[in-house]
């Protein structure tokens, strides 16, 4: 029987949790470029294939403080596990879809699956890396990410250049099948489940229906408008259920979001970091694919190489990020603020973009923004998880996992609304889909001062998220060890010395 001792099995799980953040980068980079080929294969819309997208981000954003509770209650190892198994599923039910309801269908289902993966992958990281070492480990998943983003363009295109769109899903059944077997046999869980306690059922119901009704709102303005009767319905139904969700969990035995979290200035400040930097960057990749098809004239798989520059940046530096924060005296506050600022840089680089403005310009501002996110996302992730105790990391991880993943759903809906503004709503939609090769002028000068104040708020929102970045260490105390990271007990180490068993 292969004994995994604690020096090995931090790696074991490091490579497992990569193999899950790969997969998901890349199928979330594919599924965008293959919207056209989609679309006309299945005879179905601008909206619905919208929903193909937003359908897999609003579950799993749903679904990530569900899940990271029932792992800290029943084990992260065994939801990891099942992540796997419920993503390939859908997955191959993706690319046997007849039809853009069964496909949306089966994206949600890849949603439930995505949650499950990310609620828990952070969280198994962090228990099993100490502090000092860290970063380094989610630098490495940074570079993950990275390089998704750089493969599922390159992927994607062959793909679709010799075989269907179907096989952008259908791909996923062999990596799947090897990383479930790999997380079965490899990853077990360090420390005992908890005992006596209750999952918060009522707690996640008013959850699901706050979140659910904004992001709805949201992405329903888009043709609505934010004032329509509906929208502020929604609206309304948001705040009610989420002054519920906070009265509730503040008086319940057994929360589902623990919120003596958000008492640790460095974990609250370090979330709010994440969100207002997801909110201000999330939308800017679409951007500027609309940018590069519909202004330049260039074609879907042409504008997604031309964007490059910016996952490339991020898989390259993405190590040194890590590296930086295990060293930095803040526990990762200086190069997470660095990254910060370098993004809006290249923000404000984006807002002197024209119909005619030269791609080395652009370039430059994508090198920036790939830089920017590779001191920024692992040191923020690491200090935000390293200020987690223990036997909550599930819902930590899960809580950052949600607040990001509200930022992107909010960016990409700014996104929208600055297109829908910008041109006639057919238009819109020819460009969207890739259609349309190139725009008149007149439009082209319309929609590019469109992106234009859509940059300028991102940039002000980076700002919001660089003084929460600042002002998360109190510079007053003396810098010491995080207090929710003791040393592990013998009975911990004990434990990671364990056989590694089937499951967890």
């Amino acid at each position: 029987m292969l004994l995994v001792k604690k020096p090995a099995y931090k790696w074991v799980a490091l490579s497992v949790t990569t193999i899950g953040s790969l997969m998901v980068a890349i199928d979330s980079t594919i599924v965008i470029l293959a919207l056209p080929n989609m679309l006309q294969d299945l005879h179905s819309d601008l909206v619905r294939m919208t929903w193909v997208i937003m359908g897999y981000l609003i579950v799993s954003t749903i679904l990530q403080l569900t899940f990271g509770r029932m792992a800290d209650m029943f084990g992260r190892v065994r939801m990891y596990n099942l992540g796997f198994i419920v993503f390939t599923i859908g997955s191959v039910l993706c690319g046997l879809a007849q039809s853009d309801t069964m496909l949306i269908g089966s994206r949600v289902i890849q949603g439930v699956g995505g949650a499950m993966l990310s609620a828990n992958a952070m969280a198994i990281i962090t228990e099993v890396f100490p502090a000092e070492q860290r970063g380094q480990a989610m630098g490495f998943n940074a570079v993950t990410w990275g390089a998704g983003s750089v493969l599922g363009p390159v992927l994607g295109g062959f793909i679709l250049a010799v075989a269907s769109w179907r096989w952008i899903f259908l791909v996923n059944l062999p990596i799947g099948i090897i990383a479930t077997v790999a997380a079965f046999l490899l990853l077990h869980d360090i420390a005992p489940n908890p005992r006596g306690e209750r999952f918060d059922l009522f707690g996640s119901f008013l959850f699901c229906i706050g979140l659910i009704a904004l992001l709805l709102a949201l992405t329903g303005s888009i043709g609505a408008g934010w004032l329509a009767p509906s929208e502020l319905a929604l609206y309304a139904i948001t705040i009610i259920a989420f002054v519920a969700f906070f009265f509730w969990e503040r008086h319940v035995a057994f929360p589902m979001l623990d919120l003596n979290l958000f008492t640790r200035r460095r974990y609250a400040f370090s979330v709010a970091a994440a969100t207002l930097q997801s909110l201000a960057v999330f939308a800017v990749q679409f951007l500027l694919i609309f940018y590069l098809q519909g202004v330049r004239g260039y074609s879907p798989l042409t504008a997604a190489f031309l964007i490059l520059p910016l996952p490339v940046m991020t898989s390259v530096f993405g190590p040194l990020g890590g590296r930086w924060a295990d060293h930095d005296r803040f526990h990762g506050t200086t190069p997470a603020t660095v990254g910060l600022v370098l993004q809006m840089l290249a923000l404000l680089m984006l807002v002197f973009l024209t119909p005619t403005t030269s791609y080395l310009m652009l370039a430059v501002a994508l090198g920036l923004m790939g830089l920017g996110s590779a001191f920024f996302w692992s040191p923020n992730t690491s200090t935000t998880m390293g200020a987690a105790p223990r036997n909550r990391l599930g819902v930590a991880a899960a809580t950052l996992n949600t607040m990001r993943n509200v930022g992107m759903v909010c960016s990409f809906a700014l996104a929208l609304a600055v297109a829908a503004a910008s041109m006639p709503p057919a238009l819109v939609n020819a460009v969207f889909l890739g259609t349309v090769g190139h725009l008149q002028p007149a439009i082209s000068a319309i929609f590019t001062g469109g992106m234009t104040h859509a940059f300028i708020a991102s940039a002000c929102i980076c700002f919001l998220a660089i003084l929460f970045s600042v002002i998360r260490e109190d510079r007053r105390r003396t810098v010491a060890p995080i207090a929710a990271e003791p040393p592990l007990t013998s009975k911990e180490t004990t434990l990671s010395e364990q056989p590694v068993k089937g499951g967890d």
